[in-house]
């Protein structure tokens, strides 16, 4: 996806506050790359709600029309949870391809309804150092919305400031339990150490902002960055697509299009 947003019109300013520096991001994309997002986003949303083991398992055992209800199942039918979804896909993805963070867990995964919107932090990445084994985190909120808004920007600004600027100990907890109940008990551990032992510090932390809007994120958005007065280093960054109603539908139109049914 991130040869896309390449292509696309893509603006940048940083900004230094109590000594750390700040950037804001705006990328446009351009009405020639609508639908080449759309099919690159068809093909990664699957694996967001359904893990690629386990429909290579479902498939083995029980055939292509089970791992099409398993989907079907797994997918929202609700326009506002279904936006929301692809704010995080778009985010989660943005991340592992444009910074050093990894997102370890797909938490789309373990979503009690398809229907409801999952508690806690949006995306949580880390990055481990191979020198010494350290951890740094990157505590991330996904927002979507055809028309952005002070409204929503004030709830992100409070969601990424509470529990200090750190990610939340359940939200933490969760990945790490997640981890090890797919076998990557290594990395669990790091992050269980980083969590109960050593005390996770705010200069391990870093915020990202990612809005996915119709609108121009430029005004709005530049000025809530530039109105943070903490001490955790920020990146904004505003995905403008101007049809996002109809990228929302697409997407999943053709991921349920594509099940062999």
């Amino acid at each position: 996806m991130l040869q896309i947003l390449n292509k696309s019109k893509v603006s940048s300013e940083s900004s230094v506050k109590n000594h750390i520096e700040h950037i804001f991001q705006c990328v446009e994309l351009k009405p020639s790359e609508f639908d080449g997002l759309v099919s690159e986003l068809v093909k990664i949303v699957p694996e967001h709600y359904i893990a690629p083991d386990s429909v290579a398992d479902i498939l083995k055992r029980l055939g292509k029309r089970a791992v099409a209800q398993k989907l079907i199942d797994k997918t929202p039918e609700a326009k506002k949870i279904r936006s929301g979804d692809i704010g995080e896909i778009v985010t989660t993805d943005f991340i592992e391809e444009s910074t050093d963070f990894l997102v370890p867990i797909r938490k789309l995964r373990w979503r009690d309804h398809r229907n409801m919107a999952m508690r806690g932090e949006d995306v949580i990445g880390v990055y481990i150092s191979p020198h010494d084994q350290s951890v740094r985190f990157l505590k991330a909120e996904a927002k979507s919305y055809i028309s952005l808004n002070n409204d929503a920007l004030s709830k992100a600004r409070e969601e990424l400031d509470n529990d200090k600027g750190l990610p939340a100990p359940h939200a933490l907890g969760f990945i790490i339990d997640r981890l090890k109940d797919i076998g990557q008990d290594q990395l669990a551990h790091l992050l269980e150490k980083a969590q109960l032992v050593d005390g996770i510090k705010t200069n391990q932390v870093e915020h990202m902002l990612f809005v996915l809007t119709a609108s121009n994120p430029a005004s709005l958005q530049r000025d809530a960055l530039k109105a943070y007065e903490g001490e955790i280093k920020q990146s904004s960054v505003g995905f403008r697509v101007s049809r996002h109603k109809e990228l929302v539908a697409s997407v999943y139109q053709g991921v349920l299009d594509g099940l062999d049914r």
